[in-house]
């Protein structure tokens, strides 16, 4: 996405020498720079948008994402199991993931990424160099029945059997 263009001396054309890089980022009129932490948010909303994403993060970032939750006028961290290197015009990034059951992976994956590179590249104009995905667990159905002490409601299962 960026070039580097020679200047050359009006009327002459002969090369001054002075290189000048140009693109999205970098214009004669001054540069854009963008912080780790908006390629993070950006990438981590483009992962939870793919059907089959359960969750991002491994299990610790987890669990200290939902206590923040909890905490009134806490907010949902979007960075969250996502981790980015920013440079002048290019970006890395590297996802951690939680899968829903029966969710082919690899075409999971793949479709993590391409939503990545797309968000990434088209509100920042950074290219996208690679997107390195981590499955770090899969999310089972009657992971939802169970409490919060992690244990299922046994209540729940029983039928009532006396009034």
């Amino acid at each position: 996405m960026s070039e580097t263009t020679k200047t050359t001396t009006p009327g002459t054309g002969t090369n001054t020498g002075v290189a000048l890089k140009s693109g999205p980022l970098v214009s004669n009129q001054g540069t854009t720079s963008i912080a780790d932490t908006v390629v993070s948010k950006i990438a981590g909303i483009a992962a939870k948008d793919v059907s089959g994403v359960h969750a991002l993060g491994g299990s610790a970032s987890r669990a200290v994402g939902a206590l923040r939750e909890r905490i009134p006028g806490g907010r949902v961290n979007h960075s969250q199991g996502v981790s980015v290197e920013v440079g002048e015009s290019q970006a890395a990034v590297d996802v951690n993931l939680i899968a829903e059951y029966g969710v082919a992976i690899a075409d999971l994956a793949s479709s993590v990424r391409r939503n990545i590179i797309a968000s990434v590249e088209r509100m920042t104009g950074l290219q996208v160099t690679e997107v390195n995905i981590s499955v770090d667990d899969i999310h089972l159905p009657e992971d939802d029945e169970r409490d919060d002490d992690g244990r299922g409601d046994a209540s729940a299962a029983r039928t009532v059997r006396v009034q």
